[in-house]
């Protein structure tokens, strides 16, 4: 069992940025792949970013690639989503989840899931 918590989000400028922590309980962090979901009022979750648990490879979604970084520190049992050239179309309640498979990618693949954080960005 893994409790996640979200924390990070608010309201910001375009062009600025945010950095999303989640942590997580337990002691087996390590062993599961994390990611980031969002979802927008009107619209389904959708994947942002995913990180394995070894932390070598990382998936983004192309709406967000090259801008957010997702990171993680096992030590700390904590996932990053760092958040830059922040656009208005970011807006959403931000999700951290976790997995048992490696390469997850879609939200059927997670297993668990964090509350969520507002993520607000102003034009």
């Amino acid at each position: 069992q893994v409790q996640l918590v979200e924390s990070g989000g608010g309201l910001v400028q375009a062009g600025g940025s945010l950095r999303l922590s989640c942590a997580a309980s337990g002691r087996t962090f390590s062993m599961y792949a994390m990611g980031w979901f969002r979802q927008a009022p009107g619209k389904e979750r959708a994947f942002v970013a995913a990180i394995r648990r070894s932390a070598g490879i990382t998936y983004y979604a192309d709406s967000v690639k090259g801008r957010f970084t997702i990171s993680r520190d096992n030590a700390k049992n904590t996932v990053y989503l760092q958040m830059n050239s922040l656009k208005p179309e970011d807006t959403a309640v931000y999700y951290c989840a976790a997995s048992t498979y490696s390469s997850a990618i879609t939200s059927t693949d997670y297993n668990y899931w964090g509350q969520g954080t507002q993520v607000t960005v102003s034009s």
